[in-house]
């Protein structure tokens, strides 16, 4: 069935602006902006996002101009999350709020300079990105007079804690007022699967860009791409390489959005649930993939995982990475001088570990590079 039919009415778990349980500190209505409307335009203008521009996806972005950096990513993960949210006839706005605040605590270099912070402070209670996201929009952002963070409502918050299906890194007081045992919204459900899809089509996209990956190697290691690879063949027969490529990139990302927008909605309509309430209250998420492509899926991770992520390229700029943080967090942990003046101060009312955490977190790549050299001086 397409995703489109049979969408005639809005489905009662929607989540609505005007019933928002509101923000921490308390502010006037705007005069034209519904409250999620506010809180994606401060998100995108914040200085954590316009960070992300230079945070590694899978390739640094001095390695080249058309890779994915976070900030691609994120915005990526928007677009998908406003049309999935859109077909099943949820809150666009919210869905893509969440979608974008999502990356905003990531660390420098990817997930292996996120590893590495975990590990270099994990005699502190470790480092986990969403975590951090939420420090940052409660936080560390500095932008307003009246409050700190950015203030965000309490369902872009709490979809930045709950949108993951696993969100047991977070201590007990950071999931306080967040009601853990209770389901997340459906447009924070939506956004841990239209991550996964994001990055899995455009790091296939990357490794060819980078030629670590080669399209019929691809074709022939993953079914589901095989199978769109001849279909396109088929259609295009005067497609070069390149545009076959696209073209197959492209369906790909279609069949996957599709499947979840057609899965999901089975799903919610089976239930019945009748407002926000009952979905909160239901017995499992409701955002899913149908068990044939969650396989599929699987695959996808699994190819990539033995023949992009762990290939001698990628392999050796992590170790560098993970290598980088390492020293950094020993360093700044060793010799709390080495740090801003401003940080510096901090550490006489917190902990020493999390000053060290909330600026290596917050560097981007080349920030990172450029620190750890005066380190090396």
């Amino acid at each position: 069935m397409s995703p489109r039919a049979g969408r005639t009415q809005m489905p009662s778990g929607r989540a609505r602006a005007k019933d928002s349980e509101g923000r921490r500190y308390p502010e006037s209505e705007h005069p034209y902006r519904s409250c999620f409307e506010r809180d994606r335009d401060r998100i995108i203008h914040s200085r954590a996002f316009r960070r992300l521009e230079y945070k590694t996806q899978v390739f640094p972005n001095y390695e080249g101009d058309h890779f994915r950096t976070r900030l691609t990513h994120t915005i990526e993960v928007a677009q998908i999350a406003r049309t999935v949210a859109s077909a099943l006839g949820l809150n666009q706005t919210l869905a893509e709020a969440i979608a974008l605040a999502h990356d905003l605590g990531h660390p420098p270099f990817g997930h292996a300079g996120e590893h590495e912070l975990d590990n270099a402070l994990h005699d502190a209670g470790g480092f986990e990105h969403n975590r951090h996201t939420l420090r940052v929009v409660e936080e560390l952002e500095e932008r307003y007079a009246e409050f700190p963070g950015l203030n965000l409502t309490y369902e872009v918050r709490e979809g930045i804690v709950k949108h993951s299906s696993h969100y047991g890194r977070f201590r007990q007081d950071e999931l306080e007022g967040y009601r853990p045992e209770l389901q997340p919204l459906l447009e924070a459900q939506i956004i841990d699967w239209v991550d996964g899809i994001a990055y899995n089509v455009h790091d296939i996209d990357d490794g060819v860009e980078a030629k670590i990956l080669e399209p019929t190697a691809l074709a022939a290691g993953l079914p589901i791409f095989g199978e769109i690879y001849e279909n396109q063949a088929a259609s295009h027969r005067d497609a070069d390489a390149r545009q076959l490529f696209n073209e197959s990139i492209r369906a790909l990302l279609d069949i996957l959005v599709s499947d979840l927008i057609v899965a999901s909605r089975a799903r919610i309509d089976a239930a019945n649930v009748r407002n926000v309430e009952e979905v909160r209250h239901h017995s499992g998420r409701l955002i899913e993939h149908s068990p044939q492509v969650l396989e599929q899926l699987k695959s996808i991770a699994q190819f990539l995982k033995e023949n992009l992520y762990r290939c001698t390229e990628v392999e050796k700029e992590m170790q560098k990475a993970r290598r980088i943080i390492r020293e950094l967090v020993t360093s700044y942990r060793r010799e709390p001088t080495l740090l801003p003046e401003r940080h510096q101060a901090r550490i006489a009312t917190e902990e020493k570990a999390i000053v060290v955490e909330d600026y290596v977190a917050g560097m981007t790549d080349r920030f990172a590079l450029e620190a750890h050299q005066k380190l090396s001086r």
